[in-house]
Protein backbone atom coordinates (compact mmCIF):
# COMPACT_ATOMS: atom_id res chain seq x y z
CA UNK A 1 0.00 0.00 0.00
CA UNK A 2 1.51 3.45 -0.70
CA UNK A 3 1.29 5.81 1.90
CA UNK A 4 3.57 8.33 0.54
CA UNK A 5 2.66 12.02 -0.03
CA UNK A 6 4.06 14.72 -1.98
CA UNK A 7 5.91 17.96 -0.65
CA UNK A 8 4.85 20.94 -2.09
CA UNK A 9 6.73 24.60 -1.25
CA UNK A 10 5.23 27.73 -2.77
CA UNK A 11 6.61 30.82 -3.05
CA UNK A 12 8.55 30.47 0.60
CA UNK A 13 9.84 33.44 1.85
CA UNK A 14 12.44 33.06 4.92
CA UNK A 15 13.88 35.43 7.32
CA UNK A 16 16.57 35.63 9.81
CA UNK A 17 17.06 38.37 12.07
CA UNK A 18 14.95 40.37 9.98
CA UNK A 19 17.10 39.41 6.71
CA UNK A 20 15.09 37.59 3.96
CA UNK A 21 17.79 34.58 3.06
CA UNK A 22 14.71 32.74 1.22
CA UNK A 23 12.59 34.57 -1.75
CA UNK A 24 10.07 32.88 -3.18
CA UNK A 25 11.21 28.92 -3.36
CA UNK A 26 8.84 26.46 -5.42
CA UNK A 27 9.40 23.20 -5.38
CA UNK A 28 7.19 20.13 -5.43
CA UNK A 29 9.23 16.52 -3.99
CA UNK A 30 6.64 13.79 -5.50
CA UNK A 31 6.83 10.31 -3.24
CA UNK A 32 10.05 8.45 -4.52
CA UNK A 33 11.23 10.81 -6.07
CA UNK A 34 14.78 12.32 -4.49
CA UNK A 35 15.38 16.33 -5.59
CA UNK A 36 18.87 16.95 -5.02
CA UNK A 37 19.30 20.59 -4.23
CA UNK A 38 23.03 22.56 -4.51
CA UNK A 39 24.11 26.20 -4.90
CA UNK A 40 26.94 28.14 -3.51
CA UNK A 41 27.68 28.89 0.19
CA UNK A 42 25.26 31.47 1.48
CA UNK A 43 22.45 30.33 -1.06
CA UNK A 44 19.81 29.62 1.28
CA UNK A 45 20.51 25.61 1.37
CA UNK A 46 20.55 25.26 4.63
CA UNK A 47 18.06 27.91 5.58
CA UNK A 48 15.02 25.99 3.42
CA UNK A 49 16.47 22.41 5.87
CA UNK A 50 15.76 24.19 8.88
CA UNK A 51 12.36 26.24 7.53
CA UNK A 52 10.95 23.33 6.48
CA UNK A 53 11.05 21.73 10.45
CA UNK A 54 10.49 24.51 12.01
CA UNK A 55 13.42 26.25 13.82
CA UNK A 56 12.07 28.85 15.48
CA UNK A 57 14.88 31.01 14.37
CA UNK A 58 13.87 30.84 10.88
CA UNK A 59 10.68 33.10 10.12
CA UNK A 60 8.53 32.11 7.51
CA UNK A 61 6.73 35.54 5.87
CA UNK A 62 5.24 34.29 3.29
CA UNK A 63 4.34 31.24 1.51
CA UNK A 64 3.03 27.72 1.93
CA UNK A 65 4.16 24.50 2.58
CA UNK A 66 2.01 20.94 2.55
CA UNK A 67 2.91 17.69 3.21
CA UNK A 68 0.09 15.96 1.48
CA UNK A 69 -3.06 17.90 2.29
CA UNK A 70 -1.78 18.95 6.09
CA UNK A 71 -0.36 22.62 6.39
CA UNK A 72 3.21 22.34 8.12
CA UNK A 73 3.37 25.62 8.89
CA UNK A 74 0.72 25.69 11.08
CA UNK A 75 2.49 22.10 13.07
CA UNK A 76 4.66 21.96 15.67
CA UNK A 77 8.08 20.76 14.74
CA UNK A 78 7.27 17.33 16.93
CA UNK A 79 4.35 17.53 14.89
CA UNK A 80 5.87 17.89 11.44
CA UNK A 81 8.48 14.77 12.81
CA UNK A 82 5.23 12.57 13.36
CA UNK A 83 3.58 13.24 10.00
CA UNK A 84 6.74 12.30 8.33
CA UNK A 85 9.28 14.78 7.82
CA UNK A 86 12.72 14.33 8.72
CA UNK A 87 15.90 16.30 8.53
CA UNK A 88 19.50 14.82 9.06
CA UNK A 89 21.91 17.83 10.74
CA UNK A 90 25.10 18.75 9.00
CA UNK A 91 26.50 19.19 12.56
CA UNK A 92 24.24 17.11 14.68
CA UNK A 93 24.47 17.73 18.79
CA UNK A 94 25.86 15.81 21.28
CA UNK A 95 23.43 15.01 24.05
CA UNK A 96 25.83 13.57 27.02
CA UNK A 97 24.53 10.84 29.23
CA UNK A 98 21.18 9.34 26.81
CA UNK A 99 22.49 6.62 24.96
CA UNK A 100 21.85 5.87 21.34
CA UNK A 101 19.38 3.06 21.87
CA UNK A 102 17.46 5.05 24.25
CA UNK A 103 17.55 8.01 22.25
CA UNK A 104 16.28 6.19 18.91
CA UNK A 105 13.68 4.17 21.04
CA UNK A 106 12.27 7.33 22.62
CA UNK A 107 12.14 9.09 18.94
CA UNK A 108 10.79 6.29 17.47
CA UNK A 109 7.62 5.83 20.05
CA UNK A 110 7.14 9.71 20.13
CA UNK A 111 7.18 9.61 15.76
CA UNK A 112 4.86 6.51 16.05
CA UNK A 113 2.46 7.68 18.54
CA UNK A 114 2.64 4.35 20.23
CA UNK A 115 5.35 2.26 22.73
CA UNK A 116 6.87 -0.40 20.69
CA UNK A 117 8.17 -3.19 22.90
CA UNK A 118 11.86 -3.01 23.84
CA UNK A 119 12.27 -6.46 22.08
CA UNK A 120 10.70 -5.11 18.70
CA UNK A 121 12.97 -2.15 18.73
CA UNK A 122 16.18 -4.12 19.54
CA UNK A 123 15.52 -6.26 16.75
CA UNK A 124 14.17 -3.31 13.93
CA UNK A 125 17.77 -1.79 15.75
CA UNK A 126 20.38 -4.45 15.26
CA UNK A 127 18.44 -4.95 11.25
CA UNK A 128 19.71 -1.34 10.77
CA UNK A 129 22.75 -1.63 12.53
CA UNK A 130 23.67 -4.02 10.55
CA UNK A 131 22.97 -2.72 7.09
CA UNK A 132 24.91 0.37 7.93
CA UNK A 133 27.88 -1.44 9.53
CA UNK A 134 27.84 -0.61 12.79
CA UNK A 135 29.51 -2.05 15.83
CA UNK A 136 26.65 -2.93 17.90
CA UNK A 137 28.40 -2.00 20.98
CA UNK A 138 27.66 1.84 19.19
CA UNK A 139 23.82 1.89 20.48
CA UNK A 140 25.38 1.79 23.76
CA UNK A 141 27.39 5.29 23.73
CA UNK A 142 26.07 8.21 24.62
CA UNK A 143 24.35 10.35 21.32
CA UNK A 144 27.29 12.00 19.21
CA UNK A 145 29.68 12.17 22.03
CA UNK A 146 32.88 11.89 21.61
CA UNK A 147 31.50 10.36 17.71
CA UNK A 148 33.70 11.14 14.76
CA UNK A 149 32.42 12.56 11.80
CA UNK A 150 31.74 9.95 9.92
CA UNK A 151 29.78 8.33 12.99
CA UNK A 152 27.59 11.37 13.38
CA UNK A 153 26.28 11.07 9.90
CA UNK A 154 25.53 7.08 10.37
CA UNK A 155 23.74 8.04 13.47
CA UNK A 156 21.12 9.89 11.67
CA UNK A 157 20.99 7.64 8.73
CA UNK A 158 20.26 4.78 11.12
CA UNK A 159 17.81 7.32 12.99
CA UNK A 160 16.45 7.57 9.35
CA UNK A 161 16.10 4.13 8.83
CA UNK A 162 14.24 3.62 12.10
CA UNK A 163 11.53 6.77 11.67
CA UNK A 164 10.91 5.92 7.96
CA UNK A 165 9.52 9.05 7.19
CA UNK A 166 8.10 10.16 4.22
CA UNK A 167 10.19 13.05 3.44
CA UNK A 168 13.86 13.35 4.69
CA UNK A 169 16.37 16.37 4.09
CA UNK A 170 19.90 15.82 4.25
CA UNK A 171 21.39 18.81 5.05
CA UNK A 172 25.14 18.26 3.62
CA UNK A 173 25.33 15.12 5.18
CA UNK A 174 28.55 14.14 2.55
CA UNK A 175 30.19 16.65 4.00
CA UNK A 176 33.90 15.27 5.46
CA UNK A 177 33.19 11.41 5.01
CA UNK A 178 35.50 9.60 3.24
CA UNK A 179 34.38 7.45 0.63
CA UNK A 180 33.52 4.35 2.46
CA UNK A 181 31.03 5.86 4.58
CA UNK A 182 29.81 8.22 1.98
CA UNK A 183 28.36 4.69 0.13
CA UNK A 184 27.19 3.40 3.31
CA UNK A 185 24.96 7.05 3.58
CA UNK A 186 23.89 6.18 0.23
CA UNK A 187 22.58 2.65 0.88
CA UNK A 188 20.59 3.77 3.33
CA UNK A 189 18.90 5.96 1.36
CA UNK A 190 18.62 3.71 -0.87
CA UNK A 191 17.06 1.11 1.26
CA UNK A 192 13.87 3.39 1.52
CA UNK A 193 13.80 4.63 -1.79
CA UNK A 194 10.09 3.39 -3.27
CA UNK A 195 6.79 5.14 -3.60
CA UNK A 196 6.63 5.53 0.03
CA UNK A 197 9.34 7.89 0.36
CA UNK A 198 10.76 11.06 -0.96
CA UNK A 199 14.43 13.01 -0.07
CA UNK A 200 16.03 16.20 -0.61
CA UNK A 201 19.65 15.72 -0.39
CA UNK A 202 21.19 19.37 -0.21
CA UNK A 203 24.93 18.96 -1.14
CA UNK A 204 27.86 21.09 -2.81
CA UNK A 205 28.92 18.01 -4.35
CA UNK A 206 28.57 15.52 -7.31
CA UNK A 207 30.42 12.94 -5.79
CA UNK A 208 27.10 12.07 -3.74
CA UNK A 209 25.10 12.07 -6.60
CA UNK A 210 26.96 9.17 -7.93
CA UNK A 211 25.27 6.95 -5.25
CA UNK A 212 22.33 8.35 -4.31
CA UNK A 213 21.06 8.80 -8.37
CA UNK A 214 18.70 12.01 -7.71
CA UNK A 215 15.19 12.44 -10.18
CA UNK A 216 15.56 16.05 -10.51
CA UNK A 217 18.44 18.67 -9.90
CA UNK A 218 17.78 22.34 -8.54
CA UNK A 219 20.38 25.22 -8.12
CA UNK A 220 19.40 27.54 -5.37
CA UNK A 221 20.90 31.24 -5.41
CA UNK A 222 19.78 34.33 -4.40
CA UNK A 223 17.05 32.65 -1.74
CA UNK A 224 15.69 31.23 -5.48
CA UNK A 225 15.46 28.09 -7.38
CA UNK A 226 16.89 29.63 -10.60
CA UNK A 227 17.31 26.48 -12.60
CA UNK A 228 16.56 22.85 -12.59
CA UNK A 229 17.41 19.98 -14.28
CA UNK A 230 17.98 16.02 -14.50
CA UNK A 231 21.02 14.80 -12.94
CA UNK A 232 23.52 16.09 -15.66
CA UNK A 233 22.71 19.38 -14.10
CA UNK A 234 24.90 17.97 -11.58
CA UNK A 235 27.60 16.78 -13.24
CA UNK A 236 27.64 19.64 -15.87
CA UNK A 237 27.53 21.85 -12.05
CA UNK A 238 30.79 19.30 -11.14
CA UNK A 239 32.93 20.47 -14.38
CA UNK A 240 32.22 24.36 -14.68
CA UNK A 241 31.19 25.63 -11.17
CA UNK A 242 28.05 28.34 -10.61
CA UNK A 243 29.89 31.43 -12.26
CA UNK A 244 27.91 30.20 -15.92
CA UNK A 245 24.83 29.98 -14.14
CA UNK A 246 25.21 33.06 -12.47
CA UNK A 247 25.98 34.79 -15.90
CA UNK A 248 23.05 33.25 -17.63
CA UNK A 249 20.91 34.59 -15.36
CA UNK A 250 22.71 38.44 -14.30
CA UNK A 251 22.69 37.09 -10.49
CA UNK A 252 25.37 38.87 -8.35
CA UNK A 253 27.42 36.62 -5.96
CA UNK A 254 25.10 36.30 -2.85
CA UNK A 255 28.09 34.77 -0.85
CA UNK A 256 30.08 37.47 1.03
CA UNK A 257 27.20 39.76 1.95
CA UNK A 258 24.57 37.04 3.22
CA UNK A 259 26.70 35.26 6.05
CA UNK A 260 24.26 32.37 6.50
CA UNK A 261 24.16 28.88 5.14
Amino acid sequence: MTTGVPLTVRNLHVSIDDKEILKGVDLEVKPGEIHAIMGPNGAGKTTLGFALMGHPRYEVTEGTVMLGDQNVLEMEVSDRAKAGLFLAFQYPFEVSGVTVANFLHQAVNAVRGEEISVWDFQEKLAEKMELLEMDESFAGRYLNEGFSGGEKKRNEMLQMLLLEPKIAILDETDSGLDIDALKVVAKAVNSLRGPNFGAIVITHYHRILDHIKPDVVHVLMDGRIVKTGGPELALEIEKKGYDWIKAELGLADEAAEAGVK
